[in-house]
């Protein structure tokens, strides 16, 4: 090395932001290299092993042929957000101006983060339900916020739900809450907020003037007759309600990262800016197949829902036959688990060894909580896959009773 130039180890400067000693990589995406890595049944990730729409296909091919290959505008392509606007008043009798309240994003993942990232600044602090999606946490630090967390408690008797306790919800609100994040269908729990429960919800948000975003990525996956409500739909809401949603789940295209937020004109403004520097536009064709998703007739929607409500009852009786005691999800395509019978020493030990010596990815339950110690006895499988698929991992699933 010459002389008077130093190398990264021995330099006196610390080069890395504080914000990323804060949280881990994805703990989801690691389980599927494991996965790769040891040949096992992936049930880790929530990506469908099936093909999607073929109109969908169709129209992304037919929009790449049109030379639709260049940047769609900023804030997305014409068509989309005619097409979500017009959705949005079909399923949840709600006005949205295409022009001023949409923004298309890569995914609900930048869509959130651009969000936050518009709304939040230093000292501000964003309500979360746990267990949750692991990028909420990180996402809130990464915009300045700090997050602050209520507990999600599981059933406590076969076929219950998935509570909260009003006085802790009520408790994590002050003058710091810029903005609470509300996912339902709930990834990991599958739990389905009520219309009682999000009116808590909002007469809290404007008690305390606060903000919602809400992920609703699984809208259309629902079980049991249980109906899903959009948060900005309730009375008081709209002006203060960021709805985030996108095509990966309810089409089945997790790879194409095609998203949107909507939101009142002035903070779809600030999204939009965020948005624009971040990632500048979704791909253009992927759009113009977004079009024609959301052009899909009701009956898709009553298909996708029952398709998965057999995977889940074809997956659960099979998980509770190896020893699992199974949180029946209401809505999106997961299923948390109870451990305990298997006398692990925690979560992560035990998907260890599912992974590698029975030949199945799961997702330990403690990256869904702050405090790893929560989800220690916890675990979640994804089964939006194929049936076959969801047969490989039960006969693997049969070393695990063998063990016990």
């Amino acid at each position: 090395m010459a002389e008077g130039i130093s190398s990264l180890s021995t330099s006196k400067k610390h080069f890395l932001s504080d914000k990323v000693s804060q949280f881990t990589e994805s703990v989801i995406r690691d389980m599927t290299r494991q996965a790769m890595l040891y040949g096992a049944v992936n049930l880790a990730q929530g990506f469908p092993d099936f093909a999607a729409p073929a109109e969908i296909k169709q129209a992304a091919r037919a929009a790449i042929d049109g030379d639709v290959n260049q940047y769609a505008i900023t804030w997305g392509a014409k068509n989309l957000r005619n097409a979500i606007a017009r959705q949005m008043g079909l399923w949840q009798e709600m006005a949205v101006d295409p022009e001023k309240e949409i923004t298309v994003c890569c995914g609900s993942t930048e869509a959130m983060i651009s969000t936050l990232l518009a709304v939040c600044n230093a000292g501000d602090e964003v309500v979360i339900f746990e267990p949750f999606y692991e990028n909420y946490g990180p996402d809130s630090v990464l915009s300045g916020a700090r997050p602050r967390f209520v507990k999600l408690r599981p059933p406590v008797s076969e076929g219950g739900e998935w509570t909260f306790d009003e006085k802790e919800l009520r408790a994590a609100f002050d003058k710091h809450t810029k903005a609470i994040i509300l996912n339902t269908p709930n990834n990991p729990t599958g739990k389905v907020f009520t219309r009682a429960e999000l009116e808590l919800i909002r007469d809290l948000c404007i008690e305390f003037d606060v903000l919602a975003i809400t992920d609703e990525i699984y809208e259309h996956i629902l079980y049991d007759g249980t109906e899903h409500i959009s948060m900005a739909s309730l009375e008081g809401m709209q002006d203060r309600t960021v709805t985030i949603n996108g095509m990966s789940k309810t089409y089945s295209v997790t790879g194409w990262r095609v998203g949107w937020a909507v939101g009142p004109e002035k903070i779809t403004n600030a999204i939009r800016k965020v948005h624009d520097f971040l990632t500048v536009g979704a791909p253009a064709p992927l759009q113009e197949a977004g079009a024609a998703a959301l052009s899909l007739p009701a009956e898709y929607y009553a298909k996708l829902a029952e398709r998965y409500r057999v995977r889940r009852d074809h997956l659960m009786p099979a998980l509770e036959a190896a020893g699992f005691r199974c949180f029946r999800p209401r809505g999106a395509y997961y299923v948390m688990t109870d451990i305990s019978a298997f006398g692990f020493a925690n979560d992560v030990e035990f998907t260890k060894y599912l992974v590698k010596d029975v030949g199945v990815a799961a997702v330990p339950g403690s990256s869904f909580y702050r405090d790893a110690r929560d989800g220690a006895r916890q675990v979640r499988f994804a089964f939006c896959k194929k049936l076959e698929t969801l047969d490989a991992a039960a006969e693997k699933l049969e070393k695990l009773r063998a063990r016990k």
